[in-house]
């Protein structure tokens, strides 16, 4: 049995371009997602998606009740995947996560999904601070432009920031094409 784990972040329909917070090069990173995912079954990885889902029922990102919550099309749990459902932008927190990840005697966690700088960050940075060895497949996450002050950062620099602070200091990152190499 496998000891790696791939965990899927919020790849869900508010993020989609037609959703209510639509990501840069969403469409990209979930077609590289799908394919990060087909490998890792093939290879008997354990597959877990996690979706978030706002506390606030008018909140205006992953309300409950609505479609944005559900998961895009291409990376739909599939039968024998975990789905675990989370309130806040880490993966690990007041979830069943790590004690899914312990059950499964998982040593190695990959981590793809949205957004780069948010909930992939506190993913990332909790699954190496607990320990587990980490990838994030960074051509398989996005995000979107941010402001701070009277700055808007494109998403592409917010992106790249995060990724590097993860790679410096937390994990591997890498591409899609050489994670299935």
């Amino acid at each position: 049995m496998s000891k790696r784990a791939v965990i899927i972040v919020d790849l869900q329909n508010d993020y989609l371009p037609s959703g209510s917070f639509g990501l840069a090069g969403i469409d990209t990173a979930t077609a590289n997602a799908a394919r990060v995912i087909d490998a890792a079954r093939g290879k008997g990885d354990r597959i877990i998606h996690v979706h978030h889902i706002a506390k606030e029922a008018d909140s205006p990102l992953f309300a409950p009740n609505t479609d944005g919550i559900h998961p895009i099309a291409a990376v739909t749990p599939q039968a024998g995947d975990t789905v675990i459902i989370k309130n806040y932008p880490n993966s690990f927190r007041e979830t069943t996560l790590q004690k899914t990840l312990q059950d499964g005697g998982i040593e190695d966690v990959v981590v793809i999904g949205a957004m780069s700088d948010v909930c992939i960050d506190a993913t990332a940075r909790a699954a190496a601070d607990l320990g587990y060895n980490l990838t994030v497949v960074h051509d398989a996450c996005a995000t979107r432009d941010k402001a701070f002050g009277d700055s808007v950062v494109p998403a592409a620099q917010v992106h790249a920031t995060i990724m590097s602070a993860l790679e410096f200091g937390y994990g591997t990152v890498t591409t899609t094409a050489d994670f299935l190499s």
